[in-house]
Order: structure tokens, then sequence, then C-alpha cells
């Protein structure tokens, strides 16, 4: 059995932090601590919710006739993998059917862009859409692009069978993780939450939120504005 490390209370790491801030009020300060114990413990949340993941049984078995085009060839699925264990798969809402791709997709995508060699000396990183690869490529060197792992789901089979597109043709976000064990692909996790577990009054969204840029606007005071959305272009 691992060994559960006993935690200390919140509360008494906060008193430890000791952190003030010039001309702040008592008022302040109260509320600034109270505020640091939730945050506290919703770091704890996370990686309870980080552990159950990993703890996860074996999931279904990669059979599919999976086929992609990269920027240097083709590759089946075990293709995608290169030399590691771990394949985490973004699917691009930017299918043959859109003028110009989903402006949320590519502001997160152009988030990872500058990390994704951090990225692979851990796991393999995929993303795919259904767009052909030339098309990919123009629009990652567009965008200034320069790591995206980009592929084209050449017979869309991949993004039918693990949500990437819906019955009716149009692209669908998804993110998944996939395994590698012993010879063996496995699916291991996928993101799903999405319109059917979104709480009143929110866009649907994951916990953690992929998106690095709702986590700076999270900590402001205007929040998550509701009218706002990426664009391509500004």
């Amino acid at each position: 059995m691992a060994h559960i490390p006993t935690l200390v209370p919140a509360s008494e790491l906060v008193k430890r932090n000791g952190v003030t801030f010039p001309n702040e009020s008592d008022e302040y300060r109260r509320a600034r601590d109270a505020l640091l114990s939730e945050e506290i413990e919703l770091r704890r949340h996370i990686e309870r919710v980080a552990e159950l993941r990993r703890a996860l049984p074996l999931g279904g078995e990669v059979i599919g006739d999976y086929r992609f085009e990269g920027e240097n060839g083709a590759r089946d699925f075990a293709g995608l993998f290169g030399d590691k264990k771990t394949l985490v798969v973004y699917c691009y809402m930017f299918g043959p059917q859109r003028e110009r791709p989903c402006p949320m997709c590519t502001s997160l995508l152009s988030s990872w862009d500058g990390v994704v060699q951090d990225i692979e000396q851990h796991v393999a990183l995929a993303v795919i859409a259904r767009s052909p690869i030339d098309r990919l490529v123009a629009l990652k060197r567009q965008r200034g692009g320069h790591h995206l792992p980009l592929y084209a789901d050449i017979n869309g089979r991949f993004s039918h069978d693990y949500y990437g597109v819906s019955e009716d043709g149009s692209d669908i976000p998804a993110f998944h993780v996939f395994t590698r064990r012993d010879g063996v692909i496995r699916h291991f996790w996928s993101g799903e939450m999405g319109p059917a577990t979104s709480d009143p009054g929110q866009d649907p969204r994951g916990a953690p939120d992929l998106m690095p840029i709702w986590t700076i606007f999270d900590a402001t005071p205007e929040g998550r504005i509701s009218d706002w959305y990426p664009k391509l272009e500004y």
C-alpha cells in the first residue's frame, strides 16, 4: 500500500505564510488568508484527482485502421508514439469543411507550441485534424509556430472513433491519452467534460483547464469575460 503523507492543515500553512503587501488593510489580509486556505485545498484536490486518474484500470485496446500524414510522411497509430510509452493527442477543430480553424483551439495550440520540446522529453504529442497536412502546416507557419507535431487524419477513422467529429460531420475538440505497454496500445484517459456536464452560466470546460489563458484571466478582477472569444487575428 502506498504511503499517504499526513498533510498539515491548510489553516496552519496560511499562518506560516507570513506574506503582506505594502499598505494593505487588515480586512484585505483576512480575506486573502481565507482565500489562500481555499487555494491550498484546491491544489490538494487537483492532486487527488490526478492520483485517481493515474490509478485507472487499463482502457480499451486501440485496434482501428488509423492512418495519418505528418510533415515527415505517413504514420500509423503506433508510429505516433516514437520511442515513448505514452501518447497525448489533441483533436484540432480544423476539418476540410471549415474555411478557417477554430479560434479557441488555435489559441490553445499556439500556447503549446513553445513547450512542445519540453513535453516530448516525457511523452509523445500529436495534434490531429482532418484537413490535409499542407493546410495544417501553412496555418502553423502563419501563426509563427515551429514545434507543434501536426497530423492529418487521412481516412477520418480515428476522428470518428475518438470523438473528434460529430454525427453531422462537424469538428469536436478532444484531448486523449494513450499508453503502449508490452507492445499493446490502449486508451488511458480522455477529457469527458462537455455540455452535458457544464454548470449553469458557464461555457463547457474541463478541469483542470488546458488553456493557460484562462488561468491568467481567473486571477484577475474581470475573470473570464462572458462575451469574449479569441480571434485568429487582431
